[in-house]
């Protein structure tokens, strides 16, 4: 059920993206995610894009179904509440998430006198304690110099905060994997993540760097093309683009079926030399075939494109600005059961997103909000039990 992690709750000291998007990750599944923020919003509560009443549309995206408490963690009063809230949450409680350091009382060490199976999940910039923002860390693994038409000189940056978006699922999986130990033993743990060591788990994982190690060779940029295969972009005669990938022969064979160019493929073999039912040979032969397969395309409407590839079964997809996503992709409307309509205060009526898997056999549970700063401080108390003066 979408209620799976009911019972578990989570306090979130956090900013920015891959905390939040942890945090959120399991609000989806029914977790209680608690936020602590300062009286007012911390750093990244006004950050872009802004509503036209000057909410961002960024905090509100990743904090959606959050409650949110508000303390001034300055003062000693509200570090005790902060520790209440953790010690009082039952046995599945005692979890905090945060990519917050510094303060001696939010070390793991401290916490743990208060809640002695405590679960907490951190995350630093670098292993040895640097910091690091998500640009910062994809500037130095590569990325940018095989991205796009980079250069030595100009290299291309990710538009996708890409590391932060696989540091939040790391970070949320390995609150799942600390709570089955705890349920196990009764044990808690503390668990640290460095940012710069997700991209350089997943390059190594993609064998980027044993490429570079073992062939001593860089990745180069190639635009659009798809490193190893044939894929680009081809233009369609009513000035749009749409992206092709030919990854197994019967994707290979689809294409050129379906555009007529199998004449023209053979004439690329014969003067190359190559096969191109082999993904490798069709890389190599990549700008021959960019050439015949462009020439297709642009007789054709992206409409006329769609009905062909779609009947084909060609590997494909239309080229779409956010705009265009919005406005004409029937796979991001409410017809894609993923989405909803909800009001967020400071924003209007929109969709929004709900979690992206699917649990056969389950309703899919009401997306709600993302709560005003504070906005559930005296509701997480009274449901905790805990009395303040203040």
């Amino acid at each position: 059920m979408y209620d799976i992690l009911k019972g578990m709750r989570v306090v979130e000291l956090s900013a920015f993206i891959a905390a939040p998007l942890a945090g959120l990750t399991l609000s989806q599944l029914g977790a209680d995610v608690i936020r602590v923020d300062p009286p007012g919003g911390g750093i990244d509560y006004n950050r872009w894009p802004l509503s036209d009443e000057g909410a961002s549309l960024y905090w509100t995206g990743l904090n959606k179904g959050k409650r949110s408490v508000a303390l001034n963690l300055k003062e000693e009063d509200q570090r005790e509440v902060f520790r209440r809230i953790l010690k009082s949450s039952g046995d599945e409680g005692g979890i905090l998430l945060t990519n917050l350091t510094g303060p001696d009382w939010l070390t793991y060490d401290a916490l743990k006198q208060v809640r002695p199976d405590l679960i907490m999940v951190s995350l630093t910039g670098h292993h040895d304690g640097a910091a690091a923002v998500d640009y910062t860390v994809n500037s130095a693994v590569g990325v940018p110099f095989a991205t796009g038409h980079a250069t030595p000189d100009h290299p291309v940056n990710n538009m996708i905060p890409t590391w932060d978006a696989v540091a939040g699922l790391t970070l949320a999986t390995a609150i799942l994997a600390a709570d089955r130990h705890r349920q196990k033993t009764g044990e808690g743990r503390e668990i640290r993540l460095a940012l710069s060591d997700v991209a350089y788990s997943l390059v190594s994982t993609l064998g980027l760097m044993t490429e570079a190690e073992v062939l001593e060779r860089d990745r180069p940029a190639l635009g659009n093309h798809v490193y190893g295969t044939f894929g680009h972009n081809l233009p369609t005669k009513d000035g749009r683009q749409v992206m092709v990938a030919a990854f197994t022969g019967r994707q290979w064979r689809s294409l050129v079926e379906v555009s007529d160019t199998a004449k023209a493929m053979a004439e690329i073999e014969a003067a190359s030399s190559l096969d191109l039912s082999q993904e490798g040979d069709r890389y190599a032969a990549r700008d021959d075939i960019l050439v015949v397969l462009s020439a297709w395309s642009n007789t054709k409407t992206l409409r006329e494109i769609k009905g062909l590839f779609d009947e084909a079964r060609v590997l494909w997809g239309p080229y779409q600005t956010f705009r265009q996503m919005v406005q004409e992709d029937p796979r991001a409307s409410l017809a894609n059961p993923m989405f909803q309509e909800i009001d967020q205060p400071g924003v209007g009526r929109y969709r929004t997103t709900g979690s992206p898997l699917t649990i056969v056999g389950e309703g899919r549970k009401p997306v709600r909000p993302a709560s005003t700063v504070g906005g559930d401080t005296a509701s997480v108390l009274d449901d905790l039990s805990i009395r303040t003066d203040k």
